[in-house]
This record gives C-alpha cells, structure tokens and sequence, in this order.
C-alpha cells in the first residue's frame, strides 16, 4: 500500500511544470466558460442563432440572405415569441403553463365575438379579450400560489377548461377575414404590413408585421423589468428558493400570481396578434402554441428548475426554430428533418443547462 503512495508521489513529483500549468489553464478556461455562461445564459441561444444563419446563408446564398427571407422568419415566429415570452415568466418561477395557447385563442375569440356577436366597439372588444386572458392568468396563480396545487396540473386542467369554453363559446364557427377587414379591421392591427428599405416603386426591401414590432417591445421591456426592477429580482429569488425568499421578505404568493396574470394578458395579446396573422377568428388556430412556447424557453437556455435564464433568449430560441424551418424549407428537404434537429437542439439545451448549473452547486 506504501509502495503505491510512493509510486504516485514520484509521478507528481516528476510530472513536467509545463503540462501541470496547461492542465491548470485549461481547467481555468473551462470553469471561466462555465461562470460566463452561467452570467449570461442567452449567450447560448444566440452563438447556435448566428451559427444557423450563417450556416444556411453559406448554403443557400443571396436566396436565405435576402431582406425578405430574413423578415419572414420574424414574421412566422410573433405569435410563438409573444408567448414564450409570457412562458418565460412562468419557468423563471419553476413553474409551467400548459394553457398558454388556449388563453391566446379563447381571448382572440372574445375580441372577434363581442364584437361581431354583440356589436360592442372593437376597442372595447380588444380590452374585453385582454382582460379575460389576465383573468384566467391570475386564476391560474392563485390555484398554484395559495392553494398550493402543482401548476403542471393546474395549467393542465385549464387547458382543458378555456379549450372546451373556447368551443362551446364560439359554436366553432370562424368570423370570415373579409367581415373583419370590412366592419373591424383594427382587430387585424397586429398583422398590418410595413416596408423598410423600399424603392421608389415599392419593390425590394424588408417587410415587417406591427406584430412583430410588438413582440420585440414585449421583450425588451420585459428584459428591462427583469434586470432592473425589485419585481423582475423576485421572480428570479422565487424560482430559485421560494422559502429562502418567503424568509428574505419577498411575496412569494403574489409574485407568483402577478407571474401567471401578466402572463394571460401576454398571451391575449398573442391571440390579437393571431387574428392578425391569419386575418380571421378561428376557435382551431394555435393549438401547438403551448409546445411550441415550451420549445422556444427551453431552446433560449431558460431553466426548467427555475431562477436562472434570460428572457431574451427565449426570443433567440424562437427565432432558431423560425431560422432551421425557413432555412431547411428553402433547400428543398423533408419536413422531419426541422423536427428531428429541433429535438436534438432541445437535448442539448437541457444538457448544457445541467453543466452550468453545477457553477451554483
């Protein structure tokens, strides 16, 4: 037993100062890395954003890297960015929602059936369907923050419950596009077109969405309130130990229902914003929005444990997702296959939110 101590003593003592030091750099680059990352967690999203782009630029030329192709990944995107962002704010609190897209088509058909139904002004009508999704948010955190239910189930019921109201409210009848623009086109605000960049005839240029301004707006407020506002610190304390911030003084129980009530009037908005994008009221649009937001969270390097993140990577993450589908569409191959990388991207997401996290273990 001696003998092998000796043995391994004699192997550090003889090892080269030189390869110790380069063990100890590169071990030091690593752990710098990792801390780096850990800081700033949407530096993630963005490397994978900027490699995707150039890597279908290189291959698809001027036909991905055009003012049109590039805005029309913005444009696909809105709908899933607007609620990623309102599904953000429920991950950063550990939590989920699973009843964000039924808050966004429940309130998209308020606006559209007050208005068409009980010829109510279209602002009025806009509000009504604004307020309804805050409502159903804010009774999603109260189930989760006072009666203490987990919120996949509570967001899973929900689902459930503004799904089938959406149905038997609407009598799963569509209001047409051509009676919203000729009665109430400011329900289709959201999906109004501008160019920037244009020539004097019109053509060329980029065209974006008031929708997409929107989400951008979002976002960066959001990133604002996070990062500086006593609010946006204690969502972050929440997600990260409720009971150590109960213990610090924070609310627990109305953060985490002021969370799910800003995030029902962000997914009210993203139903504005749908009525918009596909120019009518249909109680069958966005049934994948509540996947698809989950992807974009977790894609964008948001952590499912909660506490940790930026809320704009979830935009990177969308716009990820936007990026591989218009990239492998233009280049003519199947379809899977923008499933098949968007579930290996969401693998490598979590895996490499495990290794940060051992920073703060």
């Amino acid at each position: 037993m001696s003998g092998n101590a000796d043995d391994f003593e004699d192997v550090v003592n003889s090892a080269k100062p030189e390869t110790v030091a380069a063990f100890e750099e590169r071990k030091g680059f690593i752990a710098r890395l990792q801390h780096t990352l850990h800081v700033y967690p949407a530096l993630v999203p963005l490397f994978v954003l900027l490699a995707s782009i150039l890597l279908f630029g290189a291959l698809l030329g001027s036909k991905f890297f055009s003012p049109f192709a590039l805005t029309l990944i913005l444009q696909q995107v809105q709908i899933v960015g607007i609620v990623a962002a309102a599904q953000s704010l429920v991950i950063l609190t550990a939590g989920i929602d699973l009843s964000v897209g039924a808050i966004a088509v429940l309130s998209s058909v308020i606006m559209g059936q007050f208005t068409f139904r009980y010829g109510l002004p279209v602002e009025i009508a806009v509000l009504c369907g604004l307020a309804v999704g805050t409502a159903i948010g804010a009774v999603n955190g109260w189930l989760i923050a006072a009666m203490k239910l987990p919120p996949f189930i509570v967001t899973l019921g929900m689902w459930q419950i503004v799904l089938a109201a959406n149905f038997l409210y609407s009598k799963n009848a569509t209001i047409r596009s051509q009676d919203i623009q000729a009665e109430a086109p400011l329900l289709q605000l959201l999906g109004s077109t501008f160019k920037v960049g244009a020539n004097a005839d019109g053509r060329g240029g980029a065209t974006f969405t008031i929708g997409v301004i929107v989400m951008i707006v979002i976002f960066a407020f959001l990133a604002y309130v996070m990062r500086h506002t006593a609010w946006g610190r204690h969502v972050y304390a929440v997600g990260d130990d409720p009971e150590a911030a109960q213990l610090s003084g924070v609310n627990v129980r109305g953060i985490l229902i002021s969370v799910y009530a800003v995030a029902g009037f962000i997914c009210a908005i993203a139903g504005w914003a749908l009525i918009g994008r596909i120019g009518s009221v249909s109680p069958t649009s966005g049934q994948l929005l509540n996947i698809e937001s989950i992807t974009a969270v977790v894609i964008g390097g948001i952590s499912l444990f909660g506490g940790r993140g930026s809320i704009m990577g979830a935009l990177f993450g969308a716009l990820i997702v936007g990026v591989f589908t218009l990239g492998l569409r233009l280049s003519g191959a199947d379809a899977q296959w923008t499933f098949l990388l968007i579930g290996t991207l969401i693998i490598g997401a979590v895996a490499v939110d495990q290794w940060i996290r051992k920073v703060s273990a």
